[in-house]
């Protein structure tokens, strides 16, 4: 069977393997771009157990690592017939500074740069199977950044503390959404249509940095708080929905999915598209175009 195929970043847990899950019931083949050989192997058992007829295809790649997501994109470009579905997922709240081998802070690479050059290495086959559609998942904690400077904040590798970690995190989501709504004015939404969304509070992996935090998962699973199920299917209504088959350019709540705007002070269409071209810039000194 022909069947449309959807690509997930951060699909082996919390929202990604619940969207995964669900997509392939809905028939996609499902594309895992993942850092887990063994959580992958799960991934794909679950999948199996829910649509045993789905493709499932693996893609290794650390999207901390810019070559590596660009890498990924080729790969996912040879091997699959076409992409009608890209959901760029996988983050990560880091609570002290880490930089990459490739001098990045970490965060910012997984959570923003990663996705970008994954998503510009697959825009051409995207477009060729149109219509398709891109999900940025954002965050909340994008109201948490009160500044954007892209040149700088791109390039930022200061240490921070736990306390400060939060709006460093929330910048780099507010970078997804300025992305996401920049990049719509790119492409041709009767083509490839983009939006982002803000999944709500999940109880996920996505905090594995603080001390006790897989203690505080399980009580807050036990009590019911913070189920990925509801962040999903925020995903998924974008992803799949058909009332959201023309809309480009949206961010979207868990709650409904009431349109949002993109927070101050990356609302205005001139700052959005400074990040873009710094984020270019930033992308070609390290040799990716």
């Amino acid at each position: 069977m022909d069947h449309p195929v959807a690509v997930i970043t951060g699909a082996t847990s919390g929202l990604g393997r619940v969207a995964a899950l669900e997509l392939a019931r809905r028939g996609y083949r499902i594309g895992a771009v993942v850092r887990s050989r063994k959580k992958a192997e799960s991934l794909r058992s679950e999948v199996e157990a829910v649509a045993s007829d789905i493709p499932f295809d693996v893609f290794h790649a650390d999207l901390g690592l810019i070559s590596q997501a660009r890498r990924a994109g080729e790969e996912i470009a040879a091997r699959l017939p076409r992409v009608d579905v890209l959901v760029n997922n996988a983050g990560l709240h880091a609570f002290s500074q880490r930089v990459t081998v490739e001098g990045l802070a970490e965060m910012t690479a997984v959570n923003y740069l990663g996705p970008f050059v994954l998503t510009q290495a697959l825009t051409q086959l995207l477009a060729a199977s149109a219509p398709a559609r891109i999900v940025n998942v954002a965050s909340e904690a994008a109201r948490q950044a009160r500044t954007i400077a892209p040149a700088e904040d791109l390039r930022r590798t200061d240490p921070y503390t736990r306390r400060e970690s939060m709006a460093l995190y929330g910048r780099t989501k507010l970078m997804t959404i300025m992305w996401t709504q920049e990049l719509a004015r790119r492409l041709d939404p009767r083509q490839v249509t983009v939006n982002c969304c803000d999944p709500g509070f999940n109880a996920t992996g996505l905090g594995r940095d603080l001390p006790g935090s897989g203690v505080l998962r399980r009580l807050l699973n036990v009590l019911g708080v913070g189920d990925p199920r509801k962040g999903a299917g925020i995903i998924v209504r974008l992803a799949s929905d058909p009332a959201f088959a023309l809309l480009s350019g949206g961010y979207f709540s868990v709650r409904d999915a009431l349109p949002l705007e993109c927070p101050e002070p990356g609302r205005d269409a001139r700052v959005q598209k400074e990040l873009w071209h710094e984020t270019v810039a930033l992308l070609a000194e390290h040799g990716v175009g």
